[in-house]
């Protein structure tokens, strides 16, 4: 697909944005609307009853989705707001921001508000309402732009926290072309993003489907073997079910050494120093190094290990915050949080591996809910562990249950990297056919809507 440019362009006078259609004109947003606040609330003012309410977290969680079938699932403020803050309500075709982002990424998130339901924005917002004829769809599509989004970041401060305030949002330049242009390109904006979306809702779930795929191959492999033709048993466990024969069940303590517990102990955290693991490091059997970034200073890690060092191979469980999630240690000079506990398996009887992927199953994980207490947190404790039954197939038997899913899940894996590249393209894609429309990089005033909406070609491109 490609456009023609413009007969003729000028310079926009702003150095970022370059040049500009020839007609086209250039203004600050001050001037095409108004600015108001959200709500001044706190998370303990919402209800879930009355009139939705969308606040900074959401706004973000949505972006750059719009606000239509998902106000269902918003908390609320009393009806009486209605008549005490008008002002904070949202009307057809407004903007809600975020005004503050722990990400340079997410400044100038917007939520734009197409429902017709009354809605009120909240805590941490700020509404921006247009006075003029500019098309709502197509500011849109501007403020989603590479090039708006950039002169926001410009101006923005902050280290872990930037904050966007209503005089960053009003020196906001927008670039207009004529009225009728901006709904052409709305519309041409509308049907072609819309195209990609649905390719990338198509890898999204393929991605979700390969990854149930990987967790139904460890479930069953490490409830019920490699081998289909072996008698099975009943476990005695309504929730194993029949299992192989010949496989040991008991309490979890009964197949593996001391459990070591770090819970109670808060080191002290330094900018460089000892890479501390903690339970946002353990995700899907794996150390993710970059999930969180903490050091805990060499004197304090010392203390902290002092119940027990880590050790190549060492199992890492999570209490709670999240629960229930392991990984194996791959290397030594860390130092382990609160609420994570480790421990070996006993080699006569059981490999780390394995008991790894125990873990990881659907079954183990079901049980772990049960045993489990809390209300905004799910944890258990150590003296629990014992509680949660295993299986113990024969040694060789659970290294050829290693090898099958390792096998299988890198097959699995292969196919999520290529699927996520794939959305990497479409997103890449959407971003700059956005960027080139809105800027005037290319014409679409002559583009017509086409017969049949089919995709392939697109996906090919993408691709």
């Amino acid at each position: 697909m490609s456009f023609p440019a413009y007969p003729a362009y000028k310079d926009s006078g702003v150095e970022w944005l370059g040049v500009v259609p020839e007609h086209w004109s250039v203004k600050p947003l001050r001037y095409l609307g108004r600015f108001r606040k959200g709500l001044t609330i706190t998370k303990a003012d919402l209800t879930d009853t009355g009139i939705p309410c969308l606040n900074y977290g959401e706004v973000h969680s949505l972006y750059p989705f719009e606000v239509n079938q998902d106000i269902q699932a918003l908390k609320c403020v009393p009806a009486e707001y209605l008549e005490t803050e008008p002002s904070s309500c949202i009307n057809y075709g407004d903007f809600v921001f975020a005004d503050t982002s722990e990400d340079l990424e997410g400044v100038g998130n917007f939520t734009h508000v197409s429902g017709l339901e009354p809605l009120f924005a909240g805590y941490h917002t700020i509404i921006y309402s247009l006075d003029s004829d500019v098309s709502s769809r197509f500011l849109a599509y501007c403020l989603e732009s590479f090039a708006f989004r950039t002169q926001l970041r410009m101006g923005v401060k902050g280290v872990k926290v930037f904050s966007v305030t209503q005089e960053i949002l009003r020196g906001g330049i927008a670039w207009l072309p004529t009225t009728a242009e901006q709904t052409q390109i709305a519309l041409f904006l509308d049907h072609e993003t819309a195209r990609i979306d649905a390719l990338i809702e198509e890898q999204q779930r393929l991605i979700e489907l390969l990854k149930e795929k990987r967790q139904a191959v460890i479930s069953h492999a490490v409830t019920k073997g490699l081998d289909p033709t072996v008698p099975m048993k009943d476990s005695g466990v309504e929730w194993l079910g029949e299992v192989p024969v010949h496989w040991e069940i008991g309490g979890l303590t009964r197949f593996i050494g001391p459990v070591v517990d770090y819970r109670g102990r808060t080191p002290t955290k330094v900018d460089d120093g000892i890479f501390l693991v903690t339970a946002r490091n353990i995700r899907n059997g794996r150390i993710d190094y970059e999930a969180s970034e903490e050091y805990a200073d060499p004197e304090s890690a010392e203390s902290l290990l002092a119940r027990g060092r880590p050790e190549i191979g060492d199992l890492l469980f999570t209490m709670e915050a999240p629960l229930g999630q392991v990984a194996l240690i791959d290397r030594t000079d860390i130092a382990l949080a609160q609420r994570i506990v480790k421990f070996r398996g006993e080699p006569s009887v059981m490999r780390n591996h394995y008991l790894m992927f125990w873990f990881m199953s659907t079954n183990c994980q079901a049980r772990l809910e049960t045993l489990a207490t809390g209300s905004t947190a799910l944890g258990i404790k150590s003296s629990k562990l014992g509680m949660i039954e295993c299986l113990a197939p024969t040694l060789n038997e659970q290294d050829a249950i290693i090898s099958h899913v390792q096998r299988e899940s890198e097959k699995n894996d292969a196919l999520v990297y290529e699927a996520e590249n794939v959305i990497g393209l479409l997103q890449e894609r959407r971003s700059g056919l956005i960027a080139a429309a809105v800027t005037g990089k290319v014409d679409v005033r002559g583009w017509q809507p086409p017969a049949s909406t089919a995709s392939p070609e697109l996906a090919q491109e993408a691709v």
